[in-house]
């Protein structure tokens, strides 16, 4: 096995090799204006550094979000085109599954990224492993009572201390840990999500209302 992982669902820019028991290259660049510029330099060069060549990847991990339309929508999009030219499955799983798993908290805790318009992604965890409510996008006041006393993982969180005084690392995501959490989910027969992804709401570019068609018909 050898899992190439990657994540453009943040503002990080982060790809992973997994041989199926370890995490043996992994990249990551904090840079949310620039996901199309970093990944495939990022992949090519962990590639290199492995030792490895891309036709020997036998499966793309992909974080399906939540998270912005154009940050998202690069990273499974990348995934997509690789598994249709190498003849790979392309799996999802849920971006702020791998910032849990990479947390490895031992309680209750919430895991948040940063949904901009003063929002955030947000999911509650019993464990690092255990996801108990869907994906959801919320101004923190709004769920200020529903994540009370519980510590928070990920940059979103950061952004809002009223709500979540409690804040752990890791900030970003990391593909290492979606390959991790994938690689197990995997052994253990699991199937993983479509790389769909998850948008929670509608992009932010939009065509405007009244728009006038100046084309001729």
């Amino acid at each position: 096995m050898l899992l190439l992982a990657l994540d453009t669902a943040t503002p990080a820019v982060t790809v992973a090799l997994h041989d199926g028991t370890d995490v043996i290259a992994s990249s990551t660049q904090v840079d949310a204006r620039r996901h199309g510029e970093l990944l495939l330099p990022a992949v090519d060069r962990l590639l290199t550094e492995a030792g490895r060549t891309l036709d020997a990847v036998t499966a793309i991990v992909v974080g399906i979000g939540p998270g912005p339309y154009t940050g998202l929508r690069v990273g499974l999009m990348t995934a997509d085109t690789f598994g249709l030219a190498l003849g790979v499955p392309v799996h999802g799983v849920c971006t702020l599954d791998g910032l849990a798993h990479a947390a490895d908290l031992a309680g209750p805790f919430v895991v948040a990224t940063d949904a901009r318009r003063k929002e955030v992604y947000w999911a509650r965890y019993d464990d690092s492993r255990t996801r108990v409510s869907d994906p959801a996008v919320d101004r923190p006041a709004d769920i200020a009572e529903r994540v009370a006393g519980l510590p928070a993982v990920g940059a979103g969180a950061l952004l809002y201390p009223d709500t979540f005084p409690d804040v752990h690392e890791p900030a970003h995501v990391s593909a290492a840990a979606l390959a991790s959490l994938a690689a197990e989910r995997l052994a253990r027969g699991e199937e993983l999500p479509a790389p769909r992804p998850l948008y929670l709401r509608r992009p932010d570019a939009q065509v405007p209302k009244n728009y006038k068609v100046v084309t001729p018909k």
